[in-house]
């Protein structure tokens, strides 16, 4: 019973970190219509900036979050205004964006190497909350809480923004038709710009927390957040961020369970199968409204 407990915990954990990573993701194709290959990389470099943060300039581990957090943010600004913003502008469409896409991802994930050295890094015992939280008869490291947390203060504050303030009725408004919310007032550009941020900021945080808690700080980092942060956002729905937050914790606890009691050669396979039939059968996700349209 303790060992299912455990394992349940750490499927929440892994869970809250794909969830985190695709609220981010699905905020962007929400809002700007854009697939994003590059959203795995700003995971990446946030968790270099941390990392460096840290050893370079010794602060303490929640500035370097914070940093690496900003890093994120900045990183997917810059993306959208020299990628995305100029298709905008000449209407280029959903394909155009994405091939852009591709192209930042391959970029960002060469200089992010040529950082690292190629090489795989880690936080040293100490430089970050590396303790064990008692919980009745089970011990929980405190990384996993802080992704827990992290995940929920986050996805529900971005949900009551989208849901409950004018800045997110702008945000649904440009994802509806930024021309005509141009026209009613709104400073369309102002508010690409912010959810850029924010989608970059939360891909960071994902990075940040995600190579504290694996000891894996590398280039690749944020390969590995992609596939099962998009998940999430298929299953759940594109424009809805509670739907990627039930996605991904389900998803992650679904992995931990199959490779504790089946096999973790049938991990990833089980992603790819839940991915493909959310595609086949209900491609809005489980709350998305299935608007696709927008590019």
């Amino acid at each position: 019973m303790i060992l299912f407990l455990e394992q349940l915990i750490n499927g929440i954990s892994l869970g809250s970190l794909y969830a985190l990573f695709g609220i981010g993701f699905g905020l962007v194709f929400a809002t700007l219509g854009i697939l994003n290959a590059a959203h795995g990389a700003y995971a990446s470099w946030a968790a270099i900036l941390g990392y460096y943060s840290v050893n370079w300039f010794g602060v303490p581990f929640p500035v370097a979050v914070a940093i690496g957090v900003a890093g994120g943010g900045i990183i997917a600004v810059i993306v959208d205004q020299v990628g995305f913003q100029p298709l905008r502008n000449r209407k280029g469409g959903m394909l155009g964006a994405l091939i852009t896409s591709i192209a930042f991802l391959i970029i960002l994930d060469a200089l992010a190497g040529e950082a690292t050295g190629h090489q795989s890094w880690a936080f040293r015992p100490g430089e970050y909350p590396d303790g064990l939280i008692s919980i009745g008869a089970i011990r929980v490291p405190e990384m996993q809480v802080i992704i827990i947390l992290a995940m929920l203060i986050v996805g529900i504050g971005i949900h009551a923004m989208i849901q409950h303030t004018r800045i997110g009725a702008a945000m649904r408004a440009v994802g509806w038709n930024e021309e005509a919310t141009a026209l009613s007032g709104v400073n369309a550009r102002m508010i690409i710009l912010l959810t850029a941020f924010l989608a970059g900021a939360t891909s960071g945080l994902a990075g940040v927390l995600g190579g504290a808690a694996t000891s894996n700080i590398s280039y690749m980092l944020g390969e590995g957040l992609l596939l099962k942060g998009f998940a999430a956002v298929v299953v759940g729905g594109f424009n809805d961020v509670r739907g990627t937050i039930i996605a991904g914790i389900l998803l992650g606890i679904s992995e931990v369970f199959v490779a504790q009691y089946l096999s973790s050669t049938f991990r990833d396979g089980f992603t790819y199968i839940l991915l493909l039939t959310f595609l086949f059968f209900r491609p809005r996700g489980l709350f998305g409204s299935g608007n696709f349209v927008r590019a």
